[in-house]
């Protein structure tokens, strides 16, 4: 059975009028037709969520259940998600921003409920989310802990610090690191192995800044204090070390420019092939 097809519905933006569907009614809708289908799989689709009453709860169990450990229970990670969910509003509207991200951007995603079952890009980045909360409340420690079980968990490093906007897909997701100054800009799209780093031992700013829509290919390394313009394009295996113009492409080691981004959204697209007179 085809579940994408089967849920035909229009997303709503959460008001649910008409005969439009909400994010999270239409992930119970999956979740109930994905127990029918996969029986198997009923105590983990219920647990994660068919229990809970909201799209924020659910998210909430799956941080305290994928990065408790023998150091930090369970319960206390889950008490310190409802907290953060409870707090800032902010952060249960980032996580459908990027869920819908996901469902836009990967085709291998046909239903609302996969990235927060089994896909672990987007996994992380909510955790992060958590981590940055923490860290922006003084709670440094903590917030240093949520990163190390991510790095453990997931492979993917974030420092709590780093400031990263909404509607943001990170695809696969193996190794990433993201440096403690660096941001990233809303509807951004990166692959797995993408280092947002720095290039020493420096002090204070000194990590990219990644304008809105940019897309970030595999493998791509992009180092220092610099600006990567909205909507560019950093082709998969790149090492950038200057400024990117917005609206461009860059590729090889080390990067230039070698042609337009080819689109206005290249985010979206996720087109990552150089065009025959991006490579002559």
């Amino acid at each position: 059975m085809n579940l994408h097809n089967e849920m035909v519905e229009p997303l709503s933006d959460e008001t649910g009028e008409g005969s439009r569907v909400s994010v999270w009614a239409r992930i119970q809708r999956e979740a109930r037709i994905a127990v029918r289908d996969e029986p198997l799989l009923g105590a983990l689709i219920h647990a994660g969520l068919l229990h809970h009453s909201t799209f924020e709860a659910a998210l909430a169990y799956r941080f305290s259940l994928k990065l408790a450990s023998r150091e930090m229970s369970e319960q206390i990670l889950r008490e310190i998600a409802d907290d953060a969910f409870s707090c800032a509003p902010e952060l249960g509207l980032a996580a459908k921003a990027d869920l819908l991200a996901v469902y836009d951007r990967d085709p291998a995603t046909h239903r609302l409920m996969q990235p927060i079952l089994f896909f672990k890009g987007y996994q992380a980045l909510q955790s992060y989310r958590i981590g940055h909360w923490l860290w922006q409340q003084g709670r440094h420690d903590m917030a240093y802990f949520v990163q190390m079980r991510c790095s453990e968990v997931f492979g993917v490093d974030i420092h709590p610090a780093a400031r990263i906007g909404t509607g943001v897909m990170i695809d696969h997701a193996h190794s990433i690191v993201i440096g403690e100054t660096a941001v990233v800009g809303n509807d951004v799209s990166m692959l797995h192995s993408v280092t947002l780093g720095g290039t020493g031992k420096e002090d204070g700013d000194r990590h990219p800044k990644i304008g809105n829509g940019v897309m970030i290919g595999a493998g791509a390394k992009v180092l220092g204090n610099l600006q990567i313009g909205h909507h560019s394009r950093i082709a998969a295996g790149s090492v950038v070390l200057m400024d990117v113009p917005p609206c461009k492409t860059v590729a090889g080691v080390p990067a230039r420019i070698v042609g337009d981004a080819g689109c206005a959204d290249p985010s979206n697209s996720m087109n990552q092939l150089l065009g025959r007179e991006d490579l002559f």
